[in-house]
């Protein structure tokens, strides 16, 4: 009985995976909002590399695995200020009100960027490539808007030899009779807008623009639907002390047809040393909650984790928990920012 229910289970998810193709869920979206959206393209002054692993549903056979590579950086960003060494200041605070009652945008810039996404459920795999730039525009003193293009492809393909049959005919017209049918390629096209200052940020984007069915057979009935996924984020940070600040964010994700997820992240730092922080997503069929951790080893590298729990009734009986790594590099830091000082 056991059993028979971890395959329904499973086969529910995989359903769900195969006909809405929605984006991959991120615990630490709020580390690396450019993964969801390219306006954030080149908005530090550094080039920022993430390298992203999670494993999801630690139990269930065949259960989602998501890694990626992103990098991305500005190009002709000048930065107001004129002091090219250590951001912190000996016995204040590299983060503190005063650093903030002093942050000024840069002037009018661009950025360049490459994401590497590859999404794993069962017996489907799909990864995808695509290319982002970013204009900068500022828009007063402390705030500035940026808007952003995605452009790429997505491969979705199906590995037959994982395919359970039991007694029933492998021959199944949805999946074809050959490894020739089982892969589909397709462009991929996404937008995004980000207006952030010293306190605030609000975005919004769209990924997967241009629906359509990457059919793994000729025949019109059987399919994988692409729809568009939207994403619309914001935050703000505010401060209980002079050494610790909080940056509450909230993110709703919507993709057809008629899904949503709701993410509530609250992220506490101490200084440019480390953060703590928990998220709660809400969602029609994954919903869960999570803790995280951070620490910047240095002004050029840093590490973070996140563990979550499922709370979806269906899925909590049968799971365990899903983990989340997230490395990040600084490269050519040379203002020696240990934090990012545009996200945060």
């Amino acid at each position: 009985m056991k059993k028979f229910f971890l395959l329904a289970t499973t086969s529910c998810f995989l359903s769900f995976f195969a006909s809405a193709q929605a984006k991959p869920f991120y615990s630490q979206y709020i580390l690396n909002n450019y993964i969801l959206n390219p306006a954030v393209t080149g908005i530090e002054n550094y080039t920022d590399v993430k390298l992203s692993y999670r494993k999801q549903w630690v139990g269930i056979n065949g259960a989602p695995v998501t890694a990626y590579a992103s990098i991305q950086g500005p190009i002709g960003k000048k930065d107001l200020r004129t002091n090219v060494n250590s951001f912190q200041v000996p016995g204040e605070n590299p983060r503190g009100k005063k650093a903030w009652d002093e942050y000024g945008v840069s002037a009018p810039h661009h950025g360049l960027g490459l994401q590497l996404i590859n999404d794993k459920a069962g017996y489907l795999n799909r990864w995808s490539i695509a290319a982002t730039y970013a204009y900068h525009k500022p828009l007063g003193a402390q705030t500035a808007l940026s808007l952003g293009f995605s452009a790429g492809i997505s491969d979705v393909n199906l590995d037959r030899s994982k395919v359970d049959f039991g007694n029933m005919d492998p021959n199944d017209p949805a999946i074809g009779y050959s490894n020739g049918e089982l892969k589909k390629i397709k462009p991929e096209i996404g937008v995004g807008l980000w207006l952030y200052s010293a306190r605030y940020f609000l975005g919004a984007s769209v990924l997967n623009i241009i629906p359509g069915k990457a059919k793994f057979v000729k025949s019109n009935q059987f399919g994988t639907y692409f729809t568009p996924n939207y994403f619309v984020t914001g935050g703000f940070k505010f401060y209980l002390s002079e050494f610790v600040s909080v940056l509450p964010s909230v993110m709703v994700q919507y993709w057809q047809p008629q899904l949503m997820g709701i993410h509530a992240n609250v992220k506490f730092q101490y200084l440019d040393n480390f953060w703590v922080g928990g998220s709660y997503r809400y969602s029609d069929l994954i919903a869960g909650y999570s803790a995280m951790v951070g620490i910047n080893v240095s002004n050029s590298f840093n590490v973070s984790y996140a563990y979550e729990n499922t709370t979806t009734s269906r899925l909590r009986t049968y799971t365990k928990n899903t983990h989340e790594i997230m490395v990040g590099f600084l490269i050519g830091n040379k203002y020696g920012y240990t934090c990012p000082r545009n996200l945060w």
